[in-house]
């Protein structure tokens, strides 16, 4: 493999075996296998909490219903997290056990409206699953780094377009989308964001 790609694979794509953690987070999205692998998390006694997040996509007037399994998942949903929280309910997550919010319009937000709602309930997070789409791992896991600074991220990703690791570089289309998510890092972080890590 051409050492570009491999660089570019190592960068964007993230992923960790799950541990132990207090909360198990996941970004807004259309796609119902992100919740489905955090409720599955939930199931197995990972963490006792989900935080599932957004409202409507910066990219969309409004939400524009569940990618798959819309047998499944035939709510009138809102939002994101209207879509997420019902994937969870029938994935027997019980709802004392979901938090979120439902005003992000993207990665960048869901992780800064996710801290907000740490905050304000109070909740000790020193350890986080991480649970996205594997080609958005490391813009998901940056934007969460940046709201949590002092918190250690576990990314469990979940395949999505069928783009992975491995086969990204093969199509056109998949390639669009991962050289995307290279853009989009640069785009929406900062030099503050830099600078308050090497503090």
């Amino acid at each position: 493999m051409n050492h570009i790609i491999q660089d570019i694979s190592d960068f964007i794509f993230v992923e960790d075996q799950p541990v132990d953690a207090d909360i198990i987070m996941v970004p807004g999205g259309s796609y119902p296998e992100p919740a489905e692998t955090a409720a599955q998390l939930y199931r197995e006694e990972y963490a006792p909490l989900i935080l599932i997040g957004g409202g409507i996509s910066i990219t969309t007037p409004e939400f524009p219903g569940p990618k798959t399994k819309t047998k499944i998942y035939d709510g009138d949903y809102k939002t994101e997290y209207d879509f997420y929280y019902d994937v969870l309910l029938k994935n027997d997550v019980p709802p004392s056990a979901i938090i979120g919010e439902n005003e992000s319009s993207f990665t960048r937000e869901n992780g800064i409206y996710a801290r907000q709602v740490v905050d304000e309930k109070q909740i000790s997070v020193r350890t986080a699953l991480l649970v996205c789409k594997a080609f958005q791992a490391r813009r998901c896991l940056m934007a969460y780094q940046a709201a949590f600074p002092a918190v250690d991220f576990y990314v469990i990703p979940v395949v999505g377009y069928s783009i992975t690791k491995d086969n990204w570089f093969e199509d056109e289309e998949s390639i669009s989308r991962v050289l995307g998510e290279l853009r989009r890092i640069g785009d929406q972080f900062t030099v503050a964001d830099i600078n308050q890590f090497k503090a």
